[in-house]
């Protein structure tokens, strides 16, 4: 057989362009999308909520999102103490150079700031983020960046004297302790600042340098600078830090909503297949990868949906909803046809992202794909639900009726002697008692609130059924292997132990009689009449559900049926007999649905000699349910 993936297309870029085509799209965009898409549709992995990476490579912005402002913006200040360390050499340098010497205690001083800013700006630990939740400096790091700044620029104050304006160079203590710590203690760092400045200008005053008025009054003017700035930076810094958070809370929301959304989509039922101007598919649910697919699925998104011929259906389609909008809403029917002679028929929904006259940005077409047999068995079904509802009125009113005639045909029959007379009421009461039958198993399926089943021993239950039912029959049940009964009994697959001393199941007795009266009556009508040609099996498997499930099969060794049989078997009015009624196995799958169980069919392979088996799985319940009250 031929392989149900399809073939690769040929390169996009090489097919012609149609004019009026929805494909190929605007000039210079007849290429396909780059793999780092920004819409967060779909990437090549498949993920709906991936970021993408930055250009130019490095860290991607979820990467990059995970290091803090906080981190970034300390980092920012290390490399500027570090620059303004190297600064001050080179000004001492250059003044030295130029014949102005300093004096050694400058030098010293500028020497040991630049080499611990160096030193601190290259400490493996500070170049690493820290926790996430970190929004403030550590003792340590106070120390070794605010506290060396206010030592260094204090002495450097006080030893240039008037011969080097240094005041300026407390803005940048000040500035970090503003945006990198509480407010209290950017206070408390410009406080420190400002008293340096001043003891700096009384000093220099004792010294007999200068206007103390002036030099004061400088120092004071520069003092409320460097508290002006330390608010001011606090509150800019806080707003920061308040806006960082919400974009966070926000960009959470987002990628949980794409989260949500990408579950949502990945389980529905109907396909969805997102596309772009050049056919690409850049997203395609499981449904739409099944749909697309002979036999399993496509591979994942992106690949292209031009160029393999079984989907150009598909892409006639969406010229088609181009064209006519109208005829998009109301949906599409394109006929796909495998390299495997299977054809499927698949509903289209068609959206797209913006009009096609207006200009710029990307067109996306968003399909909705229904298989139409699924539509088809949707729409049967809910007419099949209201034919109940109606046959379920009918069987109500026909009742009353039918016993009235009964009971009138048996009181006429008390006076009739002509035997043709006899046999034409013998007629009445054998179709009143058909009829009987029809009303009882339309009411048996009709909707209604019922008191729930008692628990019930399954071996026992089983074993007393299938007893009555040979006695019924005249059927002699099979004890050995060489017995010449029909039927034989295997019940060893279900056998007690001592946690479990009963197999029990919560099922109404007298359903589950019906439902395996009904299958033994099946597999008697068609089996091959040879001894052991009917089996009844128990199996429990203990660890599939919380209890087990227990697996009730009846096999017979009749002709296997056909496969347009077994589509319709759990129909209701779909007999093979001339007098059935067809509700046997409907109403089998009914009363199993109404007590979580599940009945269904499967055939065996040739060589095998029972090989159509009805089986009913039904879980079991705990060990304690028996005592417990229904």
């Amino acid at each position: 057989m031929p392989t149900s993936s399809p073939p690769s297309p040929p390169d996009p870029r090489a097919w012609p362009t149609t004019t009026g085509s929805w494909f190929g799209g605007p000039a210079g965009t007849d290429a396909a999308w780059p793999e780092d898409e920004a819409s967060g549709v779909t990437g090549t992995h498949g993920r709906w909520d991936e970021t993408p990476p930055r250009a130019g490579g490095g860290l991607n912005s979820a990467a990059a999102d995970t290091i803090s402002t906080f981190f970034r913006i300390y980092r920012a200040f290390l490399t500027a103490r570090a620059a303004l360390g190297l600064t001050l050499m080179a000004v001492v340098m250059g003044a030295v150079i130029f014949g102005t010497r300093p004096s050694d205690w400058t030098l010293a001083v500028c020497l040991v700031y630049c080499a611990a800013t160096l030193i601190w700006w290259g400490v493996p630990s500070q170049r690493q983020p820290g926790p996430q939740d970190k929004h403030t400096l550590g003792t340590r790091q106070t120390l070794a960046t605010v506290g060396v700044d206010l030592l260094a620029f204090s002495f450097l104050h006080l030893l240039a004297g008037t011969s080097f304006n240094s005041q300026a160079l407390m803005i940048l203590p000040v500035l970090m302790a503003a945006v990198l710590m509480r407010r209290i203690l950017a206070l408390g760092v410009a406080a420190t600042a400002t008293l340096n400045l001043l003891a700096a200008a009384w000093l220099q005053y004792n010294q007999g340098e200068g206007i103390p008025t002036s030099m004061l009054t400088q120092a004071g003017l520069t003092g409320f600078g460097l508290f002006a700035l330390a608010i001011l930076a606090s509150e800019l810094s806080g707003r920061l830090a308040r806006e960082e958070r919400s974009a966070r809370g926000s960009l959470e929301l987002a990628r949980q909503q794409a989260q949500l959304n990408r579950l949502v989509i990945e389980q529905m039922s109907e396909g969805v297949l997102v596309v772009d101007r050049v056919g690409r598919v850049r997203s395609a649910n499981p449904a739409a990868r099944r749909l697309l697919a002979a036999q399993g699925q496509t591979a994942k998104a992106p690949f292209q949906l031009r160029g393999v011929p079984a989907w150009q259906p598909i892409v006639r389609a969406i010229e088609r909803a181009v064209v006519n909008p109208l005829l998009a809403e109301d949906g599409i029917v394109a006929e796909l046809h495998f390299d495997d002679d299977l054809q499927r028929a698949l509903r289209l929904r068609i959206r797209f992202t913006k009009g096609q006259d207006q200009a710029g940005g990307e067109d996306i077409c968003v399909m909705f794909i229904e298989d139409v047999r699924t539509l088809q068995a949707r729409l049967r079904q809910d007419k099949l639900a209201a034919m109940g509802r109606m046959s379920a009125g009918i069987a109500h009113e026909i009742r009353n009726p039918l016993a009235a005639i009964s009971q009138a045909n048996a009181l006429l029959a008390e006076d009739l002697q002509s035997p043709a007379q006899l046999k034409l009421t013998q007629m009445v009461s054998d179709n009143v008692t058909r009829l009987k039958h029809i009303v009882d198993d339309i009411l048996t399926v009709a909707p209604g609130v019922r008191p729930p089943a008692p628990v019930i021993d399954a071996l026992d239950t089983v074993d007393a059924i299938c007893q009555e039912w040979a006695a019924t029959h005249g059927i002699q049940i099979q004890m050995h292997a060489r017995d010449p009964g029909l039927l034989q009994l295997d019940l060893s697959g279900a056998k007690a132990s001592p946690s479990y001393p009963h197999i029990l199941i919560r099922f109404e007795p007298e359903h589950l009689q019906r439902i395996l009266v009904n299958l033994l009556d099946n597999a008697l009508r068609y089996n091959s009449g040879a001894p052991g040609a009917l089996i009844v099996a128990l199996h429990w498997t203990p660890h599939v559900h919380p209890h087990g499930l227990l697996m009730l099969s009846v096999l017979n060794d009749g002709a296997p049926i056909t496969a347009e049989t077994e589509r319709s078997l759990f129909e209701p009015f779909f007999s093979t007999s001339s007098r059935g009624t067809g509700l046997g196995l409907y109403i089998c799958r009914e009363l199993c649905e109404r007590h979580g169980a599940h009945i269904d069919y499967r055939q065996h392979p040739l060589g095998v000699r029972h090989r159509n088996e009805f089986f009913v799985t039904l879980p079991v319940e705990p060990p304690t349910s028996l005592a417990s009250p229904t």
